[in-house]
């Protein structure tokens, strides 16, 4: 699978994240690599993603979570791959993050998570919460400024796998699919919830 956009060399998106303020050594992943063709939205897309990465509202196994689940349902071959290496040194454990897949049947999740992944589900399956699980998340992070933070979780990561999957953004070199054993959603019912 060849990208849709050819990526930059590394010197030209290092010239690139230079010039948008991007923190090295971003420039040198793919998703950087072509995004920087387009400084300013890279600069922003960054931006916002360095927010929510360090903002304290959303515990990060939380945020992972959703981030794979988004991943996996949208059969994002790069987010999975990647957020499956962060996911682990966060201390993930590889049961919950394999049980992500059909997350439903998985007996070990906390209430938050429980609520945090049908969420996540609804939004990428109707593009509305339910007033039921709006509830449930209400009980649990009861601050509307809590509750943007979790919405734009979903939609920035659901808008980055979707722009990734559309321009064919291959793995960084080295890196094997849909770790850890290579199942990817399309050999496996992934939908469910």
């Amino acid at each position: 699978m060849s990208t849709r956009i050819t990526l930059l060399s590394i010197d030209e998106a290092k010239a690139a994240a230079t010039k948008a303020d991007i923190p090295a050594p971003k420039y040198a992943a793919s998703i950087y690599r072509l995004l920087l063709h387009h400084p300013e939205l890279a600069k922003r897309i960054n931006d916002l993603v360095e927010t929510l990465l360090a903002a304290d509202n959303l515990a990060p196994d939380i945020r992972e979570l959703m981030i794979m689940r988004i991943g996996w349902w949208n059969e994002g071959v790069y987010e999975w791959t990647q957020h499956w290496r962060i996911a682990q040194q966060l201390g993930l454990d590889m049961s919950d993050l394999l049980a992500v897949r059909d997350w439903s049947s998985h007996q070990h999740w906390s209430s938050a998570q429980v609520v945090a992944l049908t969420v996540t589900d609804e939004i990428l399956s109707t593009g509305v919460v339910s007033d039921s699980t709006w509830d449930a998340l209400s009980q649990i992070w009861p601050t509307e400024r809590e509750q943007l933070e979790l919405l734009a979780t979903v939609g920035t990561w659901k808008m980055i796998s979707d722009m990734l999957k559309c321009l064919k953004l291959p793995l960084e070199e080295g890196l094997a699919p849909w770790p850890p054993d290579g199942i990817s959603p399309s050999a496996h019912e992934h939908r469910s919830a």
